[in-house]
């Protein structure tokens, strides 16, 4: 399955990549060849370390070149009034009237203990393109659904202190 992924979390994935290729790379390589020098390998704790970090980045970036090439690059606009993409919305369930906010990112940005939730689970995919006064369904399975009342929409949201989530 292709991921879908707007243009800022590709930028970030880049930014990323050069970070770990020009920056970190040669550090972890330093470190390798620090604690290669201090002898029996086989028995040599921080070789072993310096190893599976160096291995660690390497996979990073393996991941990230994988997941550009893969991508379907989403347009993140939205009408002034309906949820789009790094909106933050305030949504009212209707069973108890207790409120909560969150904002809808791409899948590799969410994060659900952050309020971070992905344009693919059950609440982002019923929330997109609705407006504020909508009642919306939000089905979980076939047996489980619940509703919401768009209270807020915010467009103002910064997505710079989104991370791309790890794997």
């Amino acid at each position: 399955m292709k991921d879908r992924l707007t243009a800022s979390d590709i930028k970030k994935m880049e930014e990323e990549i050069e970070y770990r290729t020009v920056t970190l790379r040669p550090e972890l390589l330093e470190h390798v060849k620090v604690a290669r020098a201090q002898g029996d390998l086989s028995e040599n704790f921080e070789y072993k370390v310096a190893k599976q970090e160096k291995n660690r980045n390497e996979s990073r970036i393996r991941y990230l070149e994988k997941m550009i090439k893969t991508a379907v690059v989403i347009d993140d606009s939205s009408a002034d009034d309906e949820v789009g993409i790094n909106n933050t919305i305030t949504v009212e369930f209707c069973d108890d009237h207790s409120t909560a906010s969150y904002k809808i990112v791409t899948t590799i940005r969410s994060n659900s203990l952050k309020g971070l939730i992905s344009i693919e689970s059950p609440l982002g995919k019923a929330l997109m393109g609705h407006r504020v006064g909508d009642k919306v369904k939000v089905v979980v399975d076939d047996k489980t659904s619940y509703e919401v009342l768009i209270k807020e929409i915010d467009k103002s949201t910064d997505d710079s202190q989104d991370t791309i989530r790890q794997y």
